[in-house]
Formats: C-alpha cells, structure tokens, sequence
C-alpha cells in the first residue's frame, strides 16, 4: 500500500486510517473548457498491472455539491475499505466527479456530455478500470441520484446497475423549495426556472427510448441491452417529499423490469445521515451485477 495523506475539504484522510487511497486530481475537459476535477479511491489491493481490471463505481453529489463531498462527509473510504476487506466487495475503484450542474447539459455548463465524452475516457485510460458494462456502476444522492437515474436510462449498455440516493427526480417538477428553482443549470437567460428543459431532462423523458432497449421484442429471447438494476432509497421525514417521489420511480422502473428494481426507506430526512445509513445496501446491491471478478495479480507478486 502506498503510504500517502491527502487533504479533502479540510479532512485528512491517511494511509493509517484508511486500506485504500483517496486523491483528487484533475484534467482539461474539451467539453466544459476547464479543467475538470475529481476525488478518487483506489482499494489496498489495487495494482495498474493486474491481470484483470478493477470493477469501478461513479458516484455523484448533490445540488451545489463538489467531488469533495462522498469522501469527507459520505464516509465512502471508510465504508469501501470495511465492504472489501469483509469480502461483500470486490477491489473496486470509485471516482467521485465535481460537476457545477445537476449533470445536465443545462444552461450553466454541458455536465453530462462532459461525463460520457471527457471523464469515462480519462478515467479508463488512467486507471486500470472496467471499460465494459459489466464492470462499471453509477451511484448519486439528490442531484446526484437524479443524474445516475438519468445516466442509466439514457446509456444502459454502459451500466451493469445504479443507485439513487434521495434521489431529487421530481415529477412534474420540483417542489418550491428544491435548489433545482435557484440553480444556473435550469435558470434561463431571465433568471427563471426552465419547466420545459426540466421536463425534457428529467427521467420520465428517457422511459420509453429505454423500455425499447431492455424489452425483449416478440422474436427475440432478451432486448438488446439488459435492464440495468437500480436500488433506491429515501428517507421518510424528506423535506422535499423524496419518498414519494422515489415511490414513484420505483413504479416506473419495475412496469418495465419488474422485480429488478429496490427501494429502501430510511427514518431521517434528505441529509447525509440518510445517505451514510443507505450507502452499504446500495454498493451491496450494485455488486450482484457489477463484475464481481477480483483483480489477480502478477505471478510475480502472487503469494
């Protein structure tokens, strides 16, 4: 294990405290025009020459979050490194993307064309992760669960499953108090809240392409894509009434690939207390159909 300290927003996270590393870094983003950053965790075990890639997890923040936040407040090292070394997962690599959007090529910044075309390649040619479906997974809380609901219905042939934390998928809009009515990703050039764009983004405009992809047609065994897992979990006192509306997904989703979908219910509102309590039963979920495969190491440095 390589003896490192880095610094997450005011957080020391050591190699004594902790099996895996945690860094962040960045790259230019051709995308969005600057520098695009990330947090990453890289398990104990992790080797660039391994046989076999690591299974590798995206997970995203929430509205005005930073890729600071499942590291310093999500307790995302500390759960992995007690998950692997249990054995409930494999070695896996999690990167946790900052994004100023809701992961929406909204009017503040193209996030999900910078995720799919910028950060995807740039992770897999600088780690030794998964580069197929079966090894990779989406995972995010409010905003975030709101961008991996998205991002599995839109492209399933890249995921194996996705998690969605409180997720902030409103339907038909977002509640009066959600950020979603002060944020630049859906404020229009008069400052005002983009129903139409909100509308056009959010998952009920994925449902059908994406019900078409997973079914089976009448002379075919399996549709093109298989359905993508999804666990969902809210909590009951959500200010934003975030039961419901994960109620509501979980319909949606199951009318397509019934029993293929989980929603967990939490006591607790839409806080990271909630998300810490759910995070376990959602990596749990994710790898029974994320390559669960370990990374095998060189002869060289077998036991």
């Amino acid at each position: 294990m390589r003896a490192i300290m880095v610094v997450l927003g005011g957080l020391a996270l050591s190699s004594v405290a902790l099996a895996g590393d945690v860094s962040r870094a960045q790259f230019f983003s051709p995308t969005l025009g600057y520098d695009y950053p990330y947090t990453i965790y890289l398990p104990d075990a992790y080797d660039p020459q391994a046989s076999a890639p690591h299974p590798v997890v995206y997970l995203l923040h929430g509205s005005f979050g930073n890729e600071f936040d499942w590291a310093t407040k999500g307790n995302l090292p500390q759960t992995a490194d007690r998950l692997i070394e249990a054995g409930h997962l494999p070695p896996a690599v999690f990167v946790m993307p900052g994004s100023r959007s809701w992961w929406v090529d909204g009017h503040n910044e193209a996030a999900r064309s910078a995720f799919f075309n910028d950060l995807l390649p740039h992770i897999e040619a600088t780690y030794h992760v998964g580069t197929t479906r079966e090894q990779r997974g989406v995972a995010g809380l409010s905003a975030g669960g709101y961008g991996a609901v998205n991002f599995a219905l839109e492209r399933p042939e890249l995921f194996a499953a996705a998690a969605a934390l409180s997720p902030a998928s409103y339907i038909p809009a977002p509640p009066k108090n959600s950020s979603a009515h002060r944020h630049p990703a859906f404020l229009n050039a008069q400052g005002e809240f983009d129903q139409a764009l909100w509308e056009q983004l959010n998952y009920t405009a994925h449902l059908e392409s994406y019900r078409l992809r997973v079914t089976p047609r009448p002379e075919a065994e399996q549709g093109d894509t298989p359905p993508v897992p999804f666990y969902i979990s809210a909590g009951r006192r959500d200010v934003y009434d975030a039961e419901f509306h994960a109620r509501q997904l979980r319909q949606a989703i199951e009318r397509i690939q019934p029993g293929d979908v989980r929603l967990d219910l939490y006591p607790g509102g839409h806080t990271w207390r909630v998300w810490r309590a759910s995070l376990p039963a959602a990596l749990n979920f994710m790898f029974q159909s994320v390559d669960a495969t370990p990374a095998v190491l060189p002869d060289s440095q077998a036991e």
